[in-house]
């Protein structure tokens, strides 16, 4: 995957890093300003005081301490916004912003048209229950943005990604989140098949030979659909790896994650229909619980979104 060649004169891509200032967050915001080094991006860093509880400390303390915190948080976020800046060369705006804290995320997003959101894995607060609940539902649904969730402390840019494709409309949308979030990433193009009614076939008498008949008709069309999104998406034979598994799909992807020494996992917001939420299903939660990489959730801009 080779990242797109800027022109000198085009505004630079924008990155929108939510941090709460915790150890955990500073995770997320070192690997998005290594994301923009990468790719020639500019970096916002932002930080929301939530509303509710500026309130009820102006009630109970008054306002000049409720001032002192906004002042300290504020020196704080441009501490870690020039510690970001000194230590990759990038150019990175700290934004301080009161509010709930979707409302800040979101209109943050759209204020310096942000390409992809990135967001640690665990935080001392909110961004602990970003990744799977429903405030990563309702943001992602906001900003239509992908959502890079950052597990591990970076070292150095993305090596090896396993994209995981259903062949939805959505496994185009993955592909293309992939190409922006690791250009230089090795691409693994992983899909997971199954024998349908492979146990009511069993039970209803249906011999072994007929079975592994229809497993491997169910390998070949899964190989052959993968191979042709690749083709479809420009990529050479030789630029990308195939994984083509059986078995549930969430189990395989955590697996393979491992067996392949993949430092990135993408996938797609929806699978195979718009009903079927994979941000707040199973393949999400389970990478997300049990997987030791990155994960990007891809999502398809809603004009092209299937219906």
């Amino acid at each position: 995957m080779n990242a797109p060649d800027p022109s000198p004169t085009a505004k630079p891509a924008q990155i929108l890093a939510a941090t709460d200032l915790s150890a955990p967050a500073r995770h997320a915001a070192d690997r998005a300003a290594r994301l923009a080094r990468e790719t020639g991006a500019a970096l916002t860093l932002v930080h929301a005081l939530p509303q509710r509880a500026l309130d009820d400390l102006r009630q109970w303390l008054g306002a000049e301490t409720q001032a002192r915190l906004e002042a300290a948080a504020e020196r704080e976020l441009a501490a870690l916004a020039a510690e970001l800046h000194a230590a990759h060369r990038v150019p990175v705006q700290p934004l301080l912003r009161e509010g709930p804290v979707l409302d800040a995320l979101g209109d943050a997003a759209d204020e310096v048209d942000a390409a992809v959101v990135v967001v640690g894995a665990r935080g001392a607060s909110f961004l602990r229950r970003l990744v799977v609940g429903t405030t990563a539902e309702r943001l992602m649904r906001r900003t239509q943005l992908p959502l890079l969730v950052v597990r591990q402390a970076p070292h150095e840019r993305y090596r090896r990604a396993l994209l995981a494709l259903d062949f939805s409309p959505w496994s185009a949308a993955v592909l293309e989140a992939a190409r922006r979030v690791a250009p230089h990433a090795r691409p693994v193009l992983f899909t997971a098949f199954q024998v349908p009614f492979e146990e009511k076939l069993r039970f209803a008498g249906v011999d072994a030979a007929t079975v592994e008949h229809y497993r491997q008709q169910a390998r070949a069309a899964a190989t052959q659909q993968l191979y042709a999104i690749a083709e479809r998406a420009g990529l050479a034979p030789w630029h990308w790896d195939p994984c083509i598994v059986e078995g549930e799909a969430s189990m395989r992807l955590v697996e393979q994650e491992q067996v392949l020494d993949c430092d990135l996992v993408v996938i797609g917001k929806h699978g195979q229909s718009a009903a079927e939420d994979l941000l707040l299903g199973s393949v999400t939660k389970h990478v997300l619980a049990e997987g030791q990489s990155d994960v990007l959730v891809a999502t398809l801009p809603r004009a092209a979104a299937p219906t």
